[in-house]
């Protein structure tokens, strides 16, 4: 897989205008201005760059990580250093949008390097894009406006202070937007919790959870075609629980049955759930229901 270390040499491959700045590139497509498109298609590749993004695709598919991009009604996306990106065919975009390039070490020495990575956008695949509102947009337009003019300035000793500064005020616009997402967009995260019921549940029944143990949350996250990050994120928004403890929330209603078998053993109940240690197994009921495994069977032996 092709790599660039250089911001420079990244848009050089994209075909597109070289950068006024070693470390940074800004395309702003305002009144009758349009953005430039990069090439026609790409094999996978990554870089050393982060990319803030605002377009609507009119034509082609932008593949970013596992998943197909969903930007069509125009959605903020984010790019972090090292991640795949591909597209198939040639990507027309709407004449409206921004896109900053910059590379990683553009960031060194100020606080934003430590910050950037705190923002869970950046590492979210890229169907879960931040779709804005009308007045959401504008916000953000007039801060990319901000840094444009920055940008095309001469350079001086206050530049790049400004530049990070006004960077840092979009991310922690978009933090809130998405926050304003996760509650807007109930629909998406009963889907989700919904979807993540059903891997476990299909698990579960197709007795892999004996075979290969308790399944990580990034391996059910990518049988959704969601990123970890993106899925724990929504339903714990939505729920008040992580992932984790929707999975755990399972396996104690598993054991539940399983425990009202009496030719059972406690740790055979805990082997066939996946356990490796059938300690941990009664350490975690007990947690979550205030009494051991033995002590539940017993209770449900006296009704």
């Amino acid at each position: 897989m092709q790599h660039f270390k250089t911001l420079s040499t990244f848009l050089e491959y994209l075909e597109l205008p070289g950068p006024e700045h070693p470390m940074l590139s800004v395309f702003s497509a305002t009144g009758d201005g349009f953005l430039p498109c990069p090439k026609e298609s790409s094999p996978p590749i990554t870089n050393d760059c982060y990319t803030i993004s605002f377009k609507k695709i009119v034509d082609g598919n932008l593949n970013y990580g596992r998943t197909n991009y969903d930007f069509n009604n125009g959605a903020l996306f984010f790019i972090a250093p090292r991640q795949v990106l591909q597209w198939i065919k040639a990507v027309v975009f709407e004449q409206k949008g921004f896109s900053i390039n910059f590379h990683e070490d553009f960031l060194k020495g100020t606080d934003l390097a430590h910050q950037i990575k705190k923002y869970g956008f950046f590492s979210y695949s890229v169907n879960e894009a931040l779709h804005l509102s009308p007045k959401e947009e504008k916000q953000l337009e007039s801060i990319v406006e901000n840094i444009e003019i920055e940008y095309q300035n001469n350079q001086d000793e206050f530049s790049k202070d400004i530049i990070i500064s006004q960077l840092s005020t979009l991310l922690k616009y978009a933090n809130r937007f998405y926050e304003r997402q996760f509650i807007n967009r109930k629909e998406l995260s009963t889907s989700l919790l919904e979807q993540f019921n059903e891997q476990l549940s299909q698990y579960v029944a197709s007795g892999e959870l004996q075979e290969n143990g308790i399944p990580s949350i990034e391996e059910i996250a990518n049988n959704m075609s969601v990123s970890q990050r993106y899925l724990s994120d929504t339903l714990k928004k939505e729920t008040g629980k992580t992932t984790t403890e929707h999975l755990q929330l399972l396996l104690i209603d598993e054991a539940k049955n399983m425990l009202l078998q009496p030719h059972k053993s406690i740790a055979e109940v805990a082997y066939e759930l996946g356990f490796e240690y059938p300690h941990y197994f009664s350490r975690l009921f007990k947690k979550k229901e205030g009494v051991s495994p033995t002590e539940y069977r017993e209770k449900y032996k006296m009704n």
